[in-house]
C-alpha cells in the first residue's frame, strides 16, 4: 500500500471528512480491518486566511510547499491539497517537489468525461467560481461552465467561510442552496460541481434533478485509487 500524504485544515472540517471517506472505502475494497497509510499536515488556516486576504499568494505558496515538503521527506508517495481553492497556488508548489500532487479539478473533469458530461455549473468560494484556475482545468477537458451568477457567489461564499467551515449548518443555508439547483436545473447544464469541500453539508448530492460531482468525494476516490495502486 502506497502511503499518501494530506494538506489539511482548510479546513478542519473538510480535512476530517477526507480521512474518513478514504479509510472507509480502502477498507472496503480490501475488507477486515484494512485502512489507509496516511500522513497528514494539517496547516492553521488563519495564516492563509490573512495572506488571502492580502493577495499575498506567493508566500501562501510558500508556505504549502514547506508543507508538501515535510510530507514528501516523511515517505509520502504522493499529496492531496485537501481544498478547492487552495489550488489556486498548485502550479507553484507542484514543481517544487519531487512527487505528484493530485490535483482536485482533474480528478473532478476526468470523471465528468468518463460519464459523458458537456456542461455544468460550477458551485464553490468566489475565487473558485469567479477565477480561472479552477475553471480553465475543467474547461480544458471539454467541459463547458456556465457563468457565475453575482448573487450566487456572494452568498455560497459567505456560507462557507462564515458558516460550514466552522461546522455550522443552517437549515436557511440548506433551503438557500436547495433554490440555487432548482433554478440551474432549469436551464441548459447537465450537472453541477461542488467546487468547495464543505458544500456537501448542506447539499443531498444524491437527491438531486442535475447529477452532482462532489469534488471532495471525487479527490477521495482518487486518493484510494493511488494508495491501491501497483504502477
Amino acid at each position: 500500500m502506497r502511503k499518501l500524504g494530506l494538506i489539511g485544515g482548510m479546513s478542519w472540517v473538510s480535512t476530517a471528512s477526507y480521512y474518513k471517506r478514504i479509510n472507509s472505502t480502502v477498507q472496503k475494497r480490501l475488507g477486515g480491518f484494512s485502512s489507509a497509510h496516511m500522513l497528514i499536515e494539517s496547516v492553521n488556516f488563519s495564516e492563509y486566511a490573512r495572506l488571502q486576504s492580502d493577495d499575498d499568494w506567493d508566500a501562501a505558496a510558500g508556505l504549502m510547499t514547506r508543507s508538501a515538503k515535510r510530507l514528501e521527506n516523511s515517505g509520502a508517495t504522493a499529496v492531496l491539497i485537501c481544498s478547492n481553492a487552495m489550488h489556486k497556488i498548485y502550479d507553484q508548489v507542484q514543481p517544487e517537489v519531487g512527487i505528484p500532487i493530485i490535483h482536485i479539478a482533474d480528478c473532478v473533469g476526468d470523471k465528468m468525461v468518463a460519464d459523458g458530461i458537456k456542461s455544468a455549473t460550477l458551485l464553490g468560494s468566489r475565487n473558485v467560481m469567479t477565477e480561472g484556475f479552477y475553471r480553465k482545468r475543467l474547461v480544458g477537458k471539454g467541459i463547458t461552465l456556465s457563468p457565475p451568477d453575482e448573487e450566487r457567489v456572494e452568498e455560497i461564499d459567505r456560507i462557507i467561510y462564515e458558516e460550514l467551515m466552522f461546522s455550522i449548518v443552517k437549515r436557511d443555508s440548506e433551503r438557500t442552496m436547495k433554490t440555487y439547483i432548482t433554478n440551474i436545473a432549469k436551464g441548459d447544464v447537465e450537472a453541477i460541481v461542488l467546487g468547495s469541500t464543505e458544500l456537501d453539508l448542506v447539499i443531498d448530492t444524491k437527491a438531486n434533478i442535475l447529477p452532482i460531482y462532489d469534488s471532495t468525494e471525487i479527490h477521495s476516490n482518487a486518493a484510494v485509487d493511488w494508495i491501491l495502486s501497483d504502477d
